[in-house]
């Protein structure tokens, strides 16, 4: 199963993307910026969503469609 970016690049375990929208994340008052460092992102069952942990927020599940690799 091959993950991709928004630009069509393979993402893999371990790798950092960033975010190229606002996203706001449901169940708190956070939004996430354009431009915000995902570091060590983790792949799902789903090959569009990728689970990661951003500002204390941990199990955050993201788009692919809203990534780009780092």
């Amino acid at each position: 199963m091959e993950v991709k970016d928004s630009n069509g690049a393979i993402l893999k375990d371990g790798d950092n993307v960033t975010l190229i929208k606002d996203l706001k994340v449901k169940g708190t008052s956070t939004t996430l910026k354009r431009g915000t460092l995902v570091k060590g992102i983790r792949l799902t069952d789903d090959p569009d969503e990728v689970e990661c942990r951003v500002e204390k927020i941990k199990g955050l599940v993201l788009r692919t469609e809203f990534l780009k690799k780092a």
